[in-house]
């Protein structure tokens, strides 16, 4: 007898059953550094160099971030959400967002961050594509008491797309500079496109 396949429901979950908080996610990540290694099933050197590159861009983040508390203290969310977000710990696009959804969870009442691993979560992140392909972070905002799908976000904030996608035009895949001009994009913007996605994201509730 073939399994039944799972409702998107009953996905979130089963996922939901399995998260963590952004502080033990970064005491992962700092493990992870530490020993040379990376989250997920496959283990490379490549993907330990940019889980090490990855915790030094987060404690940095984590020290500096600055968002509008004025923004803030004036949003007034009419139920409470959970922002379940999906990722690894070699994802260079994390860096930058988690630390500010993270500061956001702090500051704003009645919203919660719970983070998942992508390859832990397979079936959830194939219900949550970005034009067919499995990336990260991905952000999912879910009404907490009904854990209805409300929005989301991911995997980039709206400048950082559309570099992508001119890249992706003249060069058919995404390189090694590119890779280097997010960073130094997201490193000069200091996470205030991503503030301004997720600020849009809620308010539409």
């Amino acid at each position: 007898m073939e399994k039944s396949l799972q409702t998107t429901a009953e996905i979130i979950e089963n996922a939901l059953n399995h998260t963590t908080d952004y502080l033990s996610y970064r005491k992962m990540v700092q493990h992870w550094s530490e020993t040379a290694s990376n989250s997920g099933p496959v283990k490379t050197e490549a993907l330990a160099n940019y889980t090490q590159l990855n915790d030094r861009r987060m404690r940095r983040w984590d020290k500096t971030l600055k968002l509008d508390g004025e923004r803030l203290r004036e949003l007034q969310l009419p139920r409470k959400i959970i922002w379940l977000v999906i990722t690894e710990s070699w994802c260079g696009d994390a860096s930058p967002s988690l630390p500010v959804m993270h500061k956001m969870a702090q500051a704003i009442k009645d919203l919660e961050l719970k983070i998942v691993f992508r390859d832990e979560n397979v079936d959830l992140m194939n219900a949550f594509l970005t034009n067919g392909a499995m990336s990260i972070p991905k952000l999912i905002m879910l009404d907490a008491l009904t854990h209805e799908v409300l929005g989301n976000w991911g995997p980039r904030s709206t400048v950082p797309t559309k570099m992508v996608q001119d890249y992706k035009k003249q060069h058919g895949t995404v390189g090694a500079a590119l890779k280097q001009d997010l960073q130094t994009w997201y490193n000069k913007n200091k996470g205030q496109d991503v503030f301004d996605d997720l600020m849009e994201l809620l308010t539409s509730l």
